[in-house]
């Protein structure tokens, strides 16, 4: 290579890899985790604590007994589901960020049902309402960004994202004016009447049922039938699916309504499995966080169940650390994003590979 050349050539070069061994990828897996708990633990020891105290507390917090164990999978279930429904979306690179928005559009459709149905409903038809309800009306609301890009053309990041601020103002207005709880002096909803609650299996409500057998489905659908098929092709490339005849617009808008509906599905469970009502944490960021578990899965259904779990075991054992240590809620969640950014930093590494000036690229 000639001085020229060299010169001109960038200090560190981003490569696509080829190929990479499942064991070497495990193994750069398995060295992020480790420096991710070293980091956190550096980050302890500045808050005067010590580390593997720390930790073991995070684990004991989390799976230490039954009441616990039913929290942590009740914080998992919303979690799986949402990145089920995100990933239908981002598997065809249609990039869905209002799960949030769909959530609550979701919980109030279904909250209608709860709040003012269930005295003249049947238990079971009444949930049966509510998580029709739910779904279709997260659908919708996912179907109005779908519709936009096919026709339009409009940006799906910022449509979806603003969308989630709207249906955050409508449940405000809920709680300030006709939905109101009838004698309280606070912005709040009533809470839903025990015919609108969900039956409780093992300690929690049955969604983390359904939340399983939706990991099988997903995976069926992604693998195994036509349409799972077209969504892995439009998320190759838009003009190759339209020259192997796929319509792209028909696609977009038939997938995010299925990504809005099992978004809105987390909705209704969470009014009716969860909360009990309808608040502006309905939500609770699982919209967002849902994102980083689809994408450390990299979108396959089993992934999901599996980093969803971890994730709800780092929000569990991050609220037992604030209790039984004292440190700040900030501090915790910061130590939870050390986590999670070397768990999804490594995935680059896993992708790509960095040539310094003057290394001759091979393929790797």
């Amino acid at each position: 290579m000639s001085k020229n050349t060299q010169a001109k050539e960038p200090l560190i070069r981003m490569v696509k890899r080829d190929t990479l061994s499942q064991q070497k990828a495990w193994g750069i897996r398995a060295a992020a985790f480790v420096l991710s708990l070293v980091t956190g633990g550096l980050l302890i020891l500045a808050l005067g604590h010590n580390p593997l105290s720390v930790y073991q507390s995070m684990v004991i917090g989390a799976w230490g007994s039954q009441t616990v164990i039913r929290e942590t999978i009740k914080i998992s279930v919303p979690l799986l589901i949402t990145a089920i429904g995100i990933s239908f979306a981002f598997k065809m690179k249609f990039w869905n960020i209002g799960g949030e928005g769909q959530i609550l559009v979701g919980a109030v459709a279904a909250g209608y049902f709860g709040l003012f149905m269930s005295e003249s409903i049947p238990k079971v038809p009444l949930v049966v309402l509510m998580i029709l309800a739910g779904m279709i009306a997260g659908g919708l609301y996912g179907l109005l960004p779908a519709m936009c890009k096919a026709k339009w053309g409009t940006n799906e990041t910022l449509f979806t994202l603003m969308l989630n601020y709207i249906a955050l103002a409508f449940i405000k207005y809920l709680m300030n004016g006709p939905w109101k709880a009838k004698g309280s002096s606070f912005p709040k909803i009533a809470m839903l009447t025990q015919d609108a609650r969900l039956t409780k299996i093992f300690g929690v409500h049955w969604g983390w049922i359904l939340a399983l057998v939706l990991v099988v489905a997903a995976h069926i659908y992604f693998t195994k039938t036509k349409q799972g098929y077209e969504i892995s092709v439009v998320g190759e490339s838009n003009n190759t699916a339209r020259y192997a005849g796929i319509n792209v617009s028909k696609v977009f808008i038939r997938t995010m309504f299925l990504s809005g509906a099992l978004c809105g599905l987390v909705g209704m469970l969470q009014v009716a499995g969860a909360d009990y009502t309808i608040t502006e944490g309905t939500a609770g960021g699982v919209g967002f966080t849902a994102i980083t578990v689809a994408w450390l899965a990299k979108m396959n259904p089993y992934g999901m169940l599996i980093v969803s779990v971890f994730i709800a075991m780092l929000e569990r054992g991050s609220n037992t650390i604030q209790t039984n240590f004292k440190i700040p809620a900030s501090a915790a969640d910061l130590l939870i994003g050390i986590i999670l950014f070397f768990m999804l930093g490594c995935e680059f590494f896993i992708t790509y590979r960095l040539i310094f000036r003057g290394k001759e690229e091979h393929h790797a």
